[in-house]
């Protein structure tokens, strides 16, 4: 028999979160050659990193990075502000949330695309939802169609001709509990990722994210390992 199509090599962005972790497991099927990139920013659910760790050695990534990026004081955000609030309950008036934190995946992209091509990657893997989201705009269907357009016109090899770095972000048209049932089907070990903004030793089960985790389970008949330890 010919041999099959030749399996591209990439990075995963990973947050350590239910999104990531499963977009984590697709991409494990997909690539020849799995990296992990986590980048700690001063949030103050920093235990998401540790839940990334968890989930680069149980999917036996060939290498992990974490970037240590010192903006937290340069991000407005009440992610990396702790004199600020983080509000409880789904956002219910309109506007952006103060949990957004300005230019996030556009930083993590950059960081992202530079060591795709440094490590000859064709594809970066991130775990961006736009329909059960907190309404963040760099979650959203144009923002990764301009990335990408970016990623063409910005790179050595795209302007060669080497080979295009794409970014694809497989979740990004499925609701919360469509995530949880992808992610039942690959085997995700949910007891491995973190989703709480306040990052304690519990989930707060108050903050949106939280909610949206809850929702996600509940919807898709399935028991969240996190809320029943």
């Amino acid at each position: 028999m010919p041999p099959g199509p030749r399996r591209p090599k990439g990075v995963v962005l990973l947050s350590g979160g239910m999104d990531s972790a499963t977009v984590l497991a697709i991409a494990r099927r997909e690539l020849s050659e799995l990296h992990t990139l986590s980048i700690g920013y001063g949030q103050r659910h920093a235990r998401e990193l540790m839940a990334a760790h968890r989930l680069a050695r149980h999917f036996r990534v060939k290498r992990e990075v974490v970037v240590e990026l010192p903006v937290a004081s340069l991000l407005r955000s009440s992610l990396t502000d702790r004199s600020r609030r983080i509000p409880s309950g789904r956002r219910r008036r309109s506007g952006i949330p103060s949990t957004y934190v300005p230019a996030r995946n556009t930083i993590f992209l950059s960081i992202a695309l530079g060591y795709a091509e440094s490590h000859r990657l064709e594809r970066i893997y991130l775990g961006v939802n736009a329909v059960d989201y907190s309404g963040y705009p760099d979650c959203r269907p144009e923002f990764l169609r301009a990335f990408n357009r970016l990623a063409a016109l910005a790179t050595r090899s795209g302007v060669e001709g080497q080979g295009r770095i794409r970014v694809l972000a497989p979740l990004l048209r499925l609701s919360k509990s469509q995530i949880v049932q992808r992610g039942e089907a690959l085997g995700v070990p949910w007891a491995m990722t973190w989703s709480c903004y306040r990052g304690g030793r519990r989930p707060c089960a108050r903050c949106d994210s939280c909610l949206l985790r809850e929702a996600g389970f509940r919807d898709a008949g399935a028991v969240d390992p996190l809320v029943t330890m």
